[in-house]
């Protein structure tokens, strides 16, 4: 069995304290919207665009790392700004506020995301990528569950308020900052090769263009999760057991994450895909039937099983399909595409959601279908890249 090499190892625990600290507020972000007077649609919005503008900081990065001797201080630099902007939430006052602070989160991960994923494909094997990607969404989503735990305590036995808990994420965030900057050293590189990159290395590989369509269809229906939170609210879970209902999504996540990267390594990423995205249609077609918050509970505990299955393949698929010397670039392409999707996925889900919450399940439901239909038109080598 192949094993996790020290560095994926590294950001792993780096992606783990990160998500303690952003998993504290996000779960909490309906609730906090909610005390201002802010409608399901201001939730859409903080979404859409916090995460289309850090889309298309994703894309400049991953593409300027490709043309740089090293990628870490991209991915240093992008976890710090987060780290030092999420805690500031806790002086918002305002809807628009929390989407700026939220929109400045994301340019962080933006600047981080696609670098980082360069960085993890170069130090795994090709036979054990989805496997090496599949741990790091493991340790991400453990973080996930952490976090709301943390925040639940907090709010429900120490009687913190939610401004005071936003405050106290940037405890992990430092954490995350620190084992990164002294723990993870980047893998050696042809530097020569890498300086003398030129600014484009050409178009993107006509597979990759595909899969990236496939993506982009798939990413149009897919709604922030918090849909789901809010859901439950309005089927009258208490806000306090919100960031409970979160964690137990994220612990299936993190149960599922390493058996669906192996899966995927075996049996081909493409196909792990193709299941993923099948269940998640499934899940969202029967949503509408979830008339209390512990039938929506339940059936978002089997949505947790779609992260476990596609995670990790996502990433380990399209390092299949771009060349090394594109990787950086295609990562930025995947990261903007999927980014420039939440704008429109979340606005419009979020304007039909607050009228007819089926209808917009359904829509995201139908998005999904059409994606795996795209994605099928993907052709994938038997040998995978180097």
């Amino acid at each position: 069995m192949p094993k996790v090499p020290k560095t994926v190892w590294r950001l792993g625990w780096v992606s783990l304290f990160t998500d303690v600290a952003t998993e504290m507020s996000y779960p909490l972000l309906p609730a906090f919207l909610a005390t201002m007077g802010a409608a399901g649609i201001w939730l859409g919005w903080v979404e859409g665009v916090a995460e289309s503008v850090g889309a298309l900081v994703k894309y400049a990065a991953g593409a300027t790392s490709d043309r740089r001797p090293a990628r870490k201080p991209f991915v240093v630099f992008g976890y710090t700004l987060s780290t030092f902007v999420r805690p500031l939430l806790a002086l918002a006052t305002a809807p628009w506020q929390v989407v700026a602070l939220r929109t400045s989160d994301r340019v962080g991960k933006g600047l981080r995301s696609a670098p980082r994923d360069a960085l993890l494909a170069a130090s795994a094997a090709p036979e054990a990528r989805a496997l090496a990607f599949g741990f790091h969404q493991m340790m991400d989503n453990v973080g996930a569950v952490i976090g709301p735990l943390v925040a639940f305590s907090l709010a429900r036995f120490a009687n913190a308020p939610l401004r005071e808990i936003f405050a106290l994420a940037i405890v992990p965030g430092l954490v995350a900052v620190a084992v990164l900057v002294f723990g993870v050293k980047e893998p050696a590189a042809p530097v020569a090769k890498r300086e003398a990159a030129p600014v484009f290395t050409g178009p993107l590989d006509p597979r990759v263009k595909r899969y990236l369509v496939a993506v982009g269809i798939f990413s149009l229906g897919a709604s922030s999760d918090s849909f789901l939170l809010l859901r439950m609210n309005r089927q009258h879970l208490a806000a306090a057991f919100l960031p409970i209902a979160w964690l137990t999504l994220n612990g299936v996540k993190a149960l599922t994450n390493v058996a669906g990267g192996r899966l995927s390594d075996r049996v081909g990423h493409k196909n792990v895909m193709l299941a993923g995205w099948a269940l998640y249609a499934a899940v969202y077609a029967i949503l509408p039937l979830a008339h209390t918050w512990a039938a929506t509970w339940a059936i978002m505990l089997g949505y947790g099983f779609y992260y476990g299955l596609t995670e990790g393949a996502e990433r380990a698929l399209l390092t299949d399909l771009a060349p090394k010397e594109q990787r950086g670039r295609a990562f930025g392409a995947l990261h903007a595409i999927t980014g420039a999707a939440v704008l429109p996925a979340n606005a419009v889900f979020g304007f039909i959601f607050d009228a007819h919450p089926g209808v917009a399940f359904e829509l995201a439901a139908s998005f999904a279908a059409l994606g795996a239909l795209a994605l099928l038109l993907v052709k994938v080598s038997a040998d995978k890249a180097a």
